[in-house]
C-alpha cells in the first residue's frame, strides 16, 4: 500500500523519466533502421526516374555558385550517392536551398526547411563541399537535419502525452508507435515533415502547459515548415474561447472579457504571419513591376493567394478533383490512416458526446455551477468516483439540483474505465475537455484530405496528429480484442515502412 501511495504522489514528470531514455534509444534506432532501408533498397533496385540527379546551374547564379559545379570533388560516388538519393519533393527543398525561388511551383514550399539547409551547408558541413560536393552537402544538412528533429520531436510527443493522457505508460506506447509511424521514410528524408512535427508537438507541448505566448512562438514556427501549421491557431481559439465562457460564468467584467478576446486574437495573427509574409513575398517577386498583360492570373485576383493557385494550376488539388476512378488505388493506399483516424474520433466522440455536442462549453457551467453547492462540500476530500456516487444518492431528498450537477460534473471528469491486460480495471484520466481541440483538428484534417486533396498523402500529412497515436495506446493496453487490433496497427506500420522505403527511395510513386 505504501509504495502505490508513494507512486500515486510522484509527480507524471519524474516517473516518465526512466521512459525518455528507452524512448530515445528508440527514437534513434527507428531512424538508423529507416536509413539502413534507404541504402539497402538503393542498391539493390533500379530507380524509376534518374532525373531528379539533374540540377543544372541557378537562373541567377554568381560566380561562386556557378563554380560549384565545376571543381572535381575528392569522393565523387559518395557525393553521387547522395545526389541520388534526393528524390521527389526534396528535389524542390534542395533546390530552393541552393537557388532561393526560381519558379512559381516552388512557391508550394514553404522557407524554414530550405533556410536551414542552406545555413547549415554554408557553416557546420562546409568543409565537406571539397569531399562530395556542394549540392551533396545540402542533402546531407537535410538528412542529418530531419533525423535529429525527428528524435526531437518523438521526446515532445511524449512529453505531450503525459500531460494530456496522465500515464507515463499509455505515454510511452504512443510515443513508440510514432517512432515506426506509416510515414516513417518521409521523416527520414528531405521532407518538412520532421521538422512541422517538432515544432508543432513543442508548441502544444508548451500551450498544455499553459505559456500561451512561448507556445505561440512554436506554432508560428511550424506554419514556416507546412501550410496547415496555421490550423494550430485553433488550439489557441479554443483556449481563449474557454477563458471566455469562464469569465462571463463569473460575471467579470468586459474589460477582461475583451483583453482575453485581443490577446487571443493576436497570439492568431502571429500563427498566421509567416503563412501571409510569404504569400506577400511571392506577390512582390511574380506580380510587382509587371505589366497586365505579364501577370500571371492569380496576380489579378481580388485576394491574390499564390498557395491556393499554385496547388489548382500544378497539382489539380480541389473539392471532389481527385474523385475519380483511376485514383481508385491512392484511396486504398490511404484507407488504413483514414480509417484509423476516423476509429479515433468516433471513440472520444462516443466516450463523451455532451462534452463535444457543447464543444466543453457545457462542461465549464457546471463546473461553475456546482461550486458552493451543499454537495459539493458534503463530498469533499472523498477520492473515489464510487464514494462520490453513493453520496449523490444518499443525499437525494436534501438537493436534488446539487445531485444533477454533480452527476454532470462527474460525466465531465470521469476516468473511463477499461479492462487491462491482467483482467482489472484501468482508468483512462485524460479529460475530454482537453481531448476536444485535438479531436476537432483531427476532423478537419481528415475532411480536408478525403474530399479537397490527393488522398495518399494523408498517410504522412495525418501522422503528425497526437490523436492517432494516443487512441492506438490506449487500444493496444485494454482488452484481448485491443491487442489484437494492436498487432495489426504494427503489421500496417511495418508494411508502409518497408513498402515506403523500397518505392520512395527509388522514385516510384508512395503517398
Amino acid at each position: 500500500m505504501a509504495l502505490q501511495s508513494v507512486a500515486a504522489t510522484t509527480p507524471p514528470h519524474r516517473r516518465s523519466c526512466p521512459y525518455t531514455h528507452r524512448l530515445l534509444r528508440y527514437a534513434v534506432a527507428s531512424r538508423l533502421f529507416v536509413l539502413t532501408l534507404i541504402i539497402i533498397w538503393r542498391s539493390l533496385v533500379s530507380p524509376y526516374d534518374t532525373s531528379a540527379s539533374i540540377n543544372p546551374p541557378c537562373l541567377t547564379s554568381s560566380t561562386d555558385s556557378s563554380n560549384r559545379h565545376g571543381p572535381s570533388v575528392l569522393l565523387p560516388t559518395v557525393g553521387s550517392a547522395i545526389e541520388n538519393s534526393i528524390v521527389w519533393d526534396s528535389v524542390y527543398f534542395i533546390r530552393i536551398a541552393e537557388c532561393g525561388y526560381e519558379y512559381e511551383q516552388t512557391y508550394a514550399f514553404l522557407p524554414l526547411l530550405p533556410l536551414c539547409i542552406s545555413f547549415l551547408s554554408k557553416t557546420v558541413f562546409a568543409p565537406l563541399e571539397p569531399l562530395v560536393g556542394y549540392r551533396a552537402v545540402l542533402g546531407l544538412s537535410g538528412y542529418i537535419l530531419n533525423n535529429i528533429a525527428f528524435v526531437f520531436a518523438s521526446l515532445y510527443l511524449f512529453r505531450l502525452s503525459v500531460l494530456v493522457l496522465k500515464d507515463p505508460e499509455v505515454a510511452f506506447r504512443a510515443s513508440v508507435l510514432f517512432c515506426f509511424n506509416p510515414a516513417s521514410i518521409f521523416y527520414s528524408s528531405i521532407y518538412s515533415e520532421s521538422l512541422y512535427a517538432f515544432l508543432s508537438f513543442g508548441g502544444l507541448y508548451h500551450f498544455m502547459n499553459g505559456t500561451d505566448y512561448f507556445a505561440t512562438v512554436w506554432l508560428a514556427l511550424s506554419g514556416c515548415a507546412r501550410s496547415n501549421g496555421v490550423l494550430n491557431a485553433g488550439y489557441i481559439c479554443y483556449r481563449r474561447m474557454q477563458l471566455v465562457n469562464k469569465a462571463f460564468l463569473q460575471k467579470s467584467t468586459y474589460w477582461l472579457t475583451l483583453k482575453i478576446l485581443l490577446a487571443g486574437a493576436l497570439c492568431c495573427l502571429c500563427i498566421f504571419a509567416p503563412f501571409i509574409s510569404f504569400q506577400a513575398f511571392g506577390y512582390v517577386n511574380i506580380c510587382m513591376g509587371r505589366s497586365a498583360a505579364e501577370m500571371r492570373p492569380w496576380c489579378k485576383a481580388r485576394l491574390p493567394l499564390l498557395y491556393n493557385y499554385i496547388q489548382s494550376h500544378y497539382w489539380g488539388v480541389g473539392f471532389l478533383r481527385y474523385f475519380r476512378v483511376k485514383q481508385l488505388p491512392n484511396f486504398l493506399l490511404a484507407s488504413p490512416i483514414l480509417s484509423l483516424a476516423l476509429c479515433s474520433i468516433v471513440h472520444y466522440v462516443k466516450l463523451w458526446p455532451e462534452v463535444f455536442l457543447s464543444l466543453g462549453l457545457r462542461a465549464s457551467s457546471l463546473q461553475k455551477e456546482l461550486v458552493g453547492s451543499p454537495l459539493s462540500k458534503a463530498t469533499e476530500g472523498q477520492p473515489s468516483m464510487d464514494g462520490l456516487l453513493e453520496n449523490d444518492s444518499s443525499n437525494i431528498l436534501q438537493d436534488d439540483r446539487s445531485i444533477r450537477l454533480r452527476k454532470g460534473a462527474i460525466k465531465r471528469e470521469k476516468m473511463v474505465i477499461q479492462p487491462s491486460k491482467n483482467g482489472a480495471q484501468e482508468r483512462l484520466q485524460c479529460d475530454p475537455v482537453i481531448i476536444l481541440p485535438f479531436v476537432l483538428h483531427l476532423s478537419f484534417m481528415v475532411a480536408k484530405h478525403f474530399f479537397v486533396m490527393h488522398v495518399q498523402v494523408a498517410t504522412r500529412f495525418l501522422s503528425a496528429s497526437p490523436l492517432l497515436y494516443w487512441f492506438a495506446s490506449h487500444i493496444m493496453g485494454s482488452t484481448v480484442i485491443g491487442r489484437r487490433w494492436g498487432y495489426l496497427i504494427w503489421a500496417y506500420c511495418g508494411a508502409y515502412i518497408f513498402l515506403g522505403s523500397l518505392l520512395f527511395s527509388n522514385f516510384y510513386p508512395f503517398t
